[in-house]
């Protein structure tokens, strides 16, 4: 038997069993290896029928009688007596029949399941036996339970895995010996067998660290790896001019942060380099990386470059096309930013590309129209990715590739991303964060709110309002669900409509045509509105120096980074923001509305996201599936600097990858995955 083997080949496996099992996606030796427990129930400590207390329960008995009798048409119930040398215990199994027949009198059993009471007297329910004579998988042991696949049992799992355990025992070790040596490792096939039947406590938490271990390191080694081989491409040197930065900085109506002033320094060094950077510039919303990002494409302008600037959505194009035009206007270079959406009329997009093909536009600013197959570069020497996590793979290579060459590469995100997150997910990128805010600017004061304040609530809006503020009203979904009922963002506007009756009352939500989209928010950057009600649409890039209040609706169904965002979008200017996250009902709030309210530190705030929602929280659907870790946690620190540690040495060591079949393949599938540049 191999890991290719069928599972159909593996004894007590036949054809109705496998095809349950190719349900799951489990054809094979190794996928069923592969597929690893959710959860363990423990049942290792055997006690004696007089000490067990309701709970989970394993005992070693013998079963004296047992009979099965129908109560009613569709149920069966078969009770039996098991017995030791301290007592008696009764126990019930439901649509079982099959049990009192197959039960050996005077033999011993580990028996183990749920003691609790059922009709008046205390019971193991629907108990697991296994003869005490045979080697227990489901009794007296640490179970893994598995992910419920229909018409499959954990017990099935763990009888196919027993009988596999031979193949999982001689399977051959994946990484080099002064890695295990050094790092305390088990060997891999240890590892996987204790995964399925562990022993103990401690030796299932020695298995997880081994194969956790493994993941990040042939992650960290794939985003290492890629770092590397970007080192050896070439790209075109972009020089400093200091002049050029100076009257760019003179001309701006504000004084850049030290934070801002640092990056913008590094990135500058970068473009100078003969090899492409690839940088993610990280900042919270408002600390101001639409500058840095301007400052960056603008060197990249005067030595005659292209400079193509992506962003997620036609908003937020639209809003970076008239921010980067009035920045760069004083230095001559406003009449070369160009704008390219897909809801531009078809004359404008053909002037536009023929503008960008014969490079009267340096700057192409725009949304997932930038890479379609009419626009010809002219010369593009930088790419800006703004939001860089809502862009796939796959579109920001067809981006680049429109270079002919390797670009530089500048992604920016105001989603603070944690250090665990930045050394595995996004290795392979050099790193820089605004981590001040601009001078002046105060925190935004954050309130849970209880549907029952609302009233009170309104009254203060309404204040704010007539003191010149403006409002976001923002609601978790478009259409009504049973989940939220009366929260779409329809209904919601319609109240609001009706509760400020004085005030103008805008609408904007994902499904509207662009050209509606633009007029709301144009409308409310205007002042032309007083509150706006909206989706996460707004989530990104939409700056209103005048907006004062952010109301959130249904709050705890937004995530922490998301709540951290949108609220970014008030107190921008002499207003103080504030930010109420409108509860869906009167109960306690939970630890991530709590976390908002006492912290404005975004950093801190993504760990935790991390710690209770997962890297999905942060990454959203990237790749999704094919990077999550499966037994590592994100949030071990000290897992992950060491297997970022041990992927560095293997390269500086100059190991040959190729000796490693399984961990070359593994390696050269997450290179494909992970490969951000």
């Amino acid at each position: 038997m191999e890991l290719e083997s069928e599972l159909t080949a593996v004894k007590g496996v036949g054809v109705e069993l496998g095809k349950k099992f190719a349900a799951a996606g489990i054809k094979t030796v190794g996928e069923l290896i592969d597929y690893y427990p959710r959860r363990y129930d423990d049942y290792s400590h055997i006690q004696s029928i007089n000490e067990i207390r309701p709970g989970i329960v394993t005992i070693k008995a013998v079963i004296k009688q047992a009979k099965g009798r129908y109560v009613r048409r569709g149920l069966h119930i078969t009770e039996a007596v098991a017995s030791d040398e301290t007592g008696s215990v009764r126990l019930v199994w439901f649509n079982q029949p099959y049990r009192a027949s197959s039960i050996k009198p005077n033999t011993e059993y580990y028996i183990s399941g749920q003691f609790e009471l059922s009709y008046q007297r205390l019971s193991i329910m629907n108990p697991s036996m296994e003869l005490v004579s045979d080697f227990p998988i489901n009794t007296a042991r640490i179970v893994p339970i598995y992910r419920q696949i229909k018409g499959l049992r954990s017990t099935d799992i763990r009888r196919t895995l027993r009988t596999t355990s031979p193949v999982i025992k001689n399977l051959p070790e994946t990484l080099p010996s002064w890695i295990t040596k050094t790092q305390d490792l088990m060997p891999r096939s240890e590892a996987l067998l204790n995964m399925h039947f562990p022993p103990s406590p401690t030796i299932l938490t020695a298995a997880k660290k081994r194969l956790g271990f493994e993941e990040v390191f042939q992650l960290s080694l794939a985003s290492l790896l890629n770092k590397y081989e970007l080192l050896q491409e070439t790209a075109l040197t972009i020089p400093f001019k200091q002049q050029l930065a100076r009257d760019f900085v003179g001309h701006l109506p504000f004084k850049l942060t030290d934070a801002q002033r640092k990056v913008i320094w590094r990135i500058y060094q970068d473009l100078e380099k003969p090899h492409p950077m690839n940088r993610l510039l990280e900042g919270d919303v408002g600390s101001g990386k639409t500058v840095v990002a301007t400052m960056s494409a603008l060197m990249a302008m005067e030595q005659g470059y292209q400079v193509a600037f992506m962003a997620p959505t036609e908003l937020l194009a639209r809003q970076h096309a008239d921010t980067i035009h009035t920045l760069l206007k004083p230095l001559g270079y406003g009449e070369q930013v160009g704008l390219l959406i897909g809801s531009l009329k078809p004359a404008q997009k053909a002037e536009a590309h023929k503008r960008i093909k014969n490079g009267d536009i340096r700057l192409m600013i725009g949304t997932h129209a930038l890479i379609a197959e009419k626009v010809d570069m002219h010369k593009l020497g930088l790419i800006i990715v703004d939001e860089q996590h809502r862009f796939g793979v796959e579109q920001r290579k067809k981006l680049q590739a429109k270079a002919g060459h390797m670009p530089h590469v500048l992604s920016m995100t105001a989603t603070p991303i944690p250090r665990s997150l930045a050394l595995t997910l996004y290795g392979e990128l050099d790193i820089s964060v605004i981590d001040t805010k601009p001078v002046g600017r105060k925190p935004v004061i954050t309130k849970i709110t209880s549907p029952n304040s609302r009233p009170q609530l309104y009254e203060k809006i309404d204040k704010e309002i007539a003191n010149g503020g403006q409002v976001f009203v923002v609601c978790p979904q478009i259409t009504e669900s049973e989940i939220s009922p009366g929260k779409a963002v329809e209904s919601v506007y319609k109240q609001v409509q009706a509760q400020f009756k004085h005030r103008k009352v805008g609408l904007i939500h994902g499904k509207m045509k662009p050209d509606d989209k633009a007029r709301a928010m144009a409308e409310f950057a205007a002042h032309k509105l007083d509150i706006l009600v909206a989706t996460t649409v707004i989530e990104v890039g939409v700056d209103v120096p005048n907006a004062a209040v952010m109301l959130i609706e249904d709050a705890e169904r937004f995530g922490l980074a998301q709540i951290h965002q949108l609220r970014g979008r008030v107190g921008r200017s002499q207003h103080q923001g504030y930010a109420y996250l409108m509860m869906s009902d009167s109960s306690a709030p939970g630890r991530r509305l709590r976390a908002l309210e006492s912290s404005s530190d975004g950093f801190a705030l993504a760990e935790l996201d991390l710690e209770i929602r997962g890297p999905g929280a942060i990454y959203g659907s990237l790749q999704h599936g094919q990077l999550d870790l499966r037994i590592a946690k994100l949030t071990d620190a000290k897992l992950i600097a060491a297997a970022r540690q041990a992927a560095q040495a293997f390269i500086d060591k100059g190991e040959d990858l190729l000796k490693y079949d399984e961990l070359y393949a593994q390696v050269s599938k997450l290179r494909a995955i992970t490969n951000l540049n």
